[in-house]
C-alpha cells in the first residue's frame, strides 16, 4: 500500500492532502502527534529506520478525513512536514523524519540550509549564475557548511578566528568593500544578523555608503556573540527599478512601493523543477515586504499595476520569473546531493518544494526609466528577486530562499480566487502529484520484474532504468549471448511480483505467464488480437456498441497467406492498398500497392527475401510472415501512446509523424507534442482508447498508431506494449513521466500517478536517419562526429 507521510501542522499541506486524497483515496495520511508513529530498524537500509504509523487522519475522495487507528501499522513510503527551525513542532517532526529508509521531503538540516542567506546566495550566485547583492560575510573560521575559499561573483567571505581581537581586520575589510568597484552603482548598505535563527526577525540597520565608521561599528556591534552557525551580512541596499506609471488620477502623492514575488516550485518527474505557483506582494518601499502581512495578488495584474502595460513584456516576464525559479531550484538541488547523509538529516533526504520570493527581470529588454529608483531591499526570507536598473535595462538581483512559508502565500492566493469564483489553480494538484510520485517510485525499488525478451539495442535504456529505479529484473531471453546477459544478476527460486514484455515477438507469452502466475497484465486472448494486425481489424469490425463504436475506427483489410489470398483480397479490398507483414514491427515491408499485380510482386519478395527472423532480427518474423492487404487510409500519421489500468485511462501522449517515404510508408520525421488542435487530439486518444478496450487490452501500457483524416481518425495497429523507438524519451523530456515506469507500476497492480493535465515543458522534432539514405553522409567527412558534438552541446538529441 502506499501511504504519504505528512508530520505536524496541516495548515500548509490541507489543500495538498484533499487532492491526494481525490486521487489516490486513502494514501495521503496526516500525523499530528509524536505519540502516532514509531520509528523501527529497517530491514532493507542498514543504519536507517522505517517509519510505522501507528493513528493517522487519512483522506479520501470528496473531501472526506478520518481519524483511524491502523492495525497493524502503516509503513510510510513518503515522509515530509513542517521542519520549520524553531517551530512548535520541528523538533518532534524532525525526530522522526531522521534518517528514514523511504524519501523524505525535506529536513530540519536542509530547512536550516534554506534559511540561510549566506548559504543560498553562495549557491545562486556560483552554481546557477545569477546576479546577487554586493555582499560582505563575517563568519567563524570554524564554521564548516560553506567552503573554504568560496568562489561566488558578489559575494566574498571573511573568516575570523576571534572578532573581540580583529578589529582592525573588520575596518579594513569594511573600508574595502564600501570603496570597491561592486558599490559604485550603490548609495546605502545594510547590516544583519543572518542565518536560520535570525529569519523574519527583522534586526538590520542601514547606512549611506560614505559613512564608513558607521558601517564598521554597526558590523563590530553584531559580531559580539557570533555564534558558528550565524553570519554577519554587510550588503549592498538595490534600489527596485522604477518604471514609469501612467499620469495620476488625482493631485494626491504617490508614495514609492515595493513589489515581491513569491514562487513556488517543486521536484517534479525526473527530478527537474517545476514552477507550481506565483503569488505577489505590494508595500511600502521602505518596508520589507514580508509574509502574512499582506493579501497575495496574481503576477499579470501586479505587473499592470507597477507599469508594465505590454501584454508581451508581461508574458516575456512570465518566462523569465520560471526560468530563474527553476533556475535557482536546480543550483540548490545540486549542492544539496553534494552533501553527507548527515549533513542532509538521511540519505533519502531532499528538498522537494521550494518557496521563492521573487521580482522578475526583463534583461535584456530595455526600457526607459524615470529619474530615481525606489529604495526596496527585499530582505524577507525566501528567494528574493530585485527588479534592478543596470544600464538601462532591467535586471534580476537573487537575494535568499526559504522552504514553507511561501507555500502558504500560494494556498492562500489560491483559496481567495476560489472565494470569488476563480476555477481551481493547479497548485495542490502539482504538489500532490509529486510527492505521490515520489512514493510510487520508492514502491517499486526492490520488487523482482519478470522480463521476457530482452530486445535489441533499442531497448537499452530498460537496464538503466531498471537500475536508477532500484528494479531487480529477472530476464527470460533465448539468446545466451544477449549483450543484456551480463547486466543482470542470475536468481533461483524468486516469485516475481510482475511480469511484462517490451519486445514485439514476446507479450504473447508475457500475457501468458501472467495468467498462469496470478500476476497483473491483459489476457493472452486479447494480446494475441492485438498483435495480428488482420485479426485486431477484424475483431473490432464485430465491436458495434458506443458512440461511436469502435467498429468505426477499422479498415478493410485480408490476411495473405498464398498467391490465391492476394486475388481474393483484390476483390474485397479497394486499390491503392497497403501490403504489409501481419506480425510486422519497425515498418520493414510496409508498401502502397496499386494494384493487383503490384501486390503479387511485393508478396513474392517479401516471402523469398523475409523467411524467418534471422533474415532480419527484430521485426516479428519469428511469428512468420504472412502478409495483409490493408485498404489505403488518407490524412496525418499519429502516434498515441496510453496507459491503462484497469480500463480506466490514466495518461494518453499524441505524437506526430512527418509524411512517410512512399511507396515504403518509412517514417521520415516526427515532432511532440503533437502540433493538431486539442479536439483533434482527443479524438485520436477516444478513438486509441477504445480499440484497446474492445479488443481486451484493459491493464497496460500501448502504442497505438492511427491515421487523422477529414472524416476522424482510423486504425492502423496496436502494438500492445510500450512504444519503441524515440517515444519513451520524448515523451519523458516534454512531460515529465516514464512510460517504462508506468508499465511497472501497472503489473505491480498500483495505478501510477500521471499528471491530470500534462503541459509541454519543450518542443521536439526530429528526422529519422536511415542507413540506405544518410549512412554515406554520417559515416564519411565527420557528420556523425559533428552530430555528437551537438549533442554534447544540448542541441540535438541521437
Amino acid at each position: 500500500d502506499m501511504t504519504v507521510c505528512i508530520l505536524g501542522s496541516p495548515t500548509a499541506f490541507l489543500p495538498i492532502l484533499l487532492e491526494g486524497g481525490t486521487r489516490c483515496p486513502g494514501a495521503m495520511v496526516l500525523c499530528e502527534s509524536p505519540t502516532w508513529a514509531s520509528r523501527v530498524p529497517s530491514e532493507t537500509s542498514p543504519g536507517a529506520w522505517s517509519l510505522l504509523l501507528s493513528r493517522g487522519v487519512s483522506f479520501e475522495a470528496g473531501g472526506h478525513s478520518t481519524l483511524e487507528t491502523f492495525v497493524p501499522p502503516r509503513r510510510a513510503n513518503y515522509v515530509t512536514g513542517t521542519f520549520t527551525a524553531g517551530g512548535p513542532n520541528g523538533g518532534w517532526v524532525g525526530e522522526l523524519a531522521r534518517d528514514l529508509d523511504c524519501p523524505t521531503g525535506g529536513s530540519v538540516p536542509l530547512t536550516r540550509r534554506l534559511e540561510d542567506p549566506l548559504v543560498t546566495r553562495w549557491v545562486l550566485a556560483a552554481r546557477a549564475g545569477l546576479a546577487v547583492p554586493p555582499t560582505l560575510a563575517f563568519v567563524l573560521g570554524s564554521r564548516g557548511d560553506m567552503p573554504a575559499e568560496p568562489v561566488a561573483p558578489g559575494v566574498k567571505l571573511v573568516r575570523l578566528e576571534d572578532p573581540q581581537s580583529q578589529e582592525s581586520l573588520v575596518q579594513e575589510e569594511v573600508g574595502a568593500f564600501l570603496g570597491g568597484t561592486t558599490m559604485e552603482p550603490y548609495s546605502q548598505v545594510v547590516v544583519r544578523l543572518a542565518g536560520w535563527r535570525w529569519r523574519g526577525t527583522g534586526a538590520r540597520s542601514t547606512h549611506r555608503k560614505e559613512e564608513g565608521a558607521a558601517v564598521t561599528q554597526a558590523v563590530g556591534a553584531r559580531l559580539r556573540g557570533l555564534r558558528e552557525e550565524d553570519t554577519v551580512l554587510l550588503e549592498a541596499l538595490v534600489p527596485t527599478a522604477r518604471l514609469p506609471a501612467p499620469p495620476p488620477r488625482s493631485p494626491a502623492p504617490r508614495l514609492p512601493v515595493a513589489l515581491r514575488i513569491c514562487t513556488l516550485v517543486c521536484r517534479s518527474w525526473g527530478d527537474r523543477p517545476q514552477l507550481c505557483q506565483v503569488a505577489c506582494g505590494v508595500g511600502r518601499a521602505e518596508v520589507p515586504v514580508r509574509h502574512g502581512v499582506t493579501l497575495p495578488q496574481g503576477l499579470d495584474s501586479s505587473l499592470q499595476q507597477w507599469g508594465v502595460v505590454a501584454p508581451g513584456q508581461r508574458q516575456a516576464l512570465a518566462t523569465r520569473l520560471r526560468g530563474a525559479a527553476e533556475t535557482a531550484m536546480a543550483a540548490l538541488l545540486a549542492a544539496e546531493a553534494e552533501l553527507s547523509p548527515q549533513q542532509r538529516g538521511g540519505a533519502r533526504a531532499h528538498t522537494d518544494l521550494l518557496g521563492e520570493h521573487e521580482v522578475p527581470s526583463g534583461h535584456p529588454m530595455v526600457v526607459a526609466l524615470s529619474p530615481g529608483a525606489l529604495s526596496a531591499s527585499l530582505l524577507s526570507p525566501g528567494v528574493d528577486f530585485l527588479l534592478a536598473c543596470v544600464d538601462d535595462a532591467l535586471e534580476l538581483v537573487a537575494l535568499s530562499t526559504n522552504s514553507q512559508r511561501c507555500l502558504e502565500t500560494c494556498l492562500l492566493a489560491d483559496a481567495m480566487g476560489r472565494a470569488v469564483g476563480e476555477p481551481h489553480g493547479d497548485l495542490p494538484r502539482l504538489l500532490a502529484e509529486a510527492l505521490l510520485h515520489r512514493a510510487q517510485c520508492h514502491l517499486v525499488e526492490g520488487k523482482d520484474i519478470l522480463l521476457i525478451g530482452a530486445g535489441g539495442v533499442s531497448k537499452s535504456f530498460v537496464w538503466e532504468a531498471a537500475r536508477d529505479y532500484g528494479l531487480r529484473i529477472h530476464l527470460v531471453e533465448s539468446d545466451p549471448e544477449h549483450f543484456a546477459a551480463g547486466l543482470l544478476v542470475p536468481s533461483r527460486g524468486r516469485r516475481p511480483h510482475a511480469c511484462l514484455s517490451y519486445w514485439d515477438d514476446c507479450v504473447v507469452l508475457a500475457a501468458l505467464v501472467c495468467q498462469r502466475l496470478g500476476l497483473r497484465g491483459s489476457s493472452p486472448a486479447a494480446v494475441r488480437v492485438a498483435k495480428q494486425k488482420s485479426r485486431t481489424h477484424q475483431h473490432l469490425q464485430g465491436c458495434r456498441q458506443g458512440r461511436p463504436p469502435p467498429a468505426t475506427f477499422a479498415v478493410p483489410c485480408r490476411r495473405l497467406r498464398s498467391h490465391g489470398d492476394v486475388d481474393r483480397a483484390a476483390g474485397a479490398v479497394p486499390f491503392p492498398a497497403v501490403a504489409k507483414l501481419e506480425f510486422g514491427a519497425g515498418g520493414v515491408g510496409v508498401r502502397l500497392v496499386e494494384s493487383t499485380g503490384q501486390c503479387h510482386a511485393h508478396a513474392a519478395r517479401l516471402w523469398r527475401d523475409l523467411r524467418d527472423d534471422t533474415d532480419h532480427p527484430g521485426i516479428g518474423l519469428g511469428w512468420g510472415n504472412a502478409m495483409l492487404l490493408m485498404e489505403y487510409v488518407p490524412g496525418t500519421e499519429h502516434d498515441v501512446d496510453l496507459v491503462v489500468f484497469q480500463g480506466r485511462l490514466l495518461g494518453a501522449w499524441v505524437s506526430d509523424n512527418g509524411p512517410t517515404r512512399l511507396p515504403a510508408f518509412l517514417e521520415t520525421a516526427a515532432c511532440l507534442p503533437s502540433c493538431l488542435p486539442a479536439d483533434r487530439q482527443a479524438q485520436l486518444v477516444r478513438a486509441a482508447l477504445q480499440c484497446c478496450l474492445a479488443c481486451g487490452l484493459v491493464d497496460g501500457v500501448f502504442n497505438v498508431e492511427l491515421k487523422l483524416g477529414p472524416a476522424g481518425p482510423r486504425l492502423l495497429e496496436i502494438n500492445p506494449r510500450m512504444g519503441g523507438f524515440y517515444l519513451r524519451d520524448w515523451i519523458r523530456e516534454v512531460y515529465g513521466p516514464d512510460l517504462l515506469l508506468a508499465a511497472v507500476l501497472v503489473a505491480l497492480g498500483l495505478p501510477p500517478v500521471l499528471p491530470a493535465r500534462p503541459a509541454p515543458r519543450t518542443h521536439l522534432a526530429g528526422v529519422m536517419c536511415l542507413g540506405s539514405e544518410h549512412g554515406r553522409a554520417l559515416g564519411g567527412g565527420g557528420g556523425w562526429e559533428a552530430l555528437r558534438g551537438l549533442q554534447e552541446r544540448g542541441l540535438v538529441r541521437l
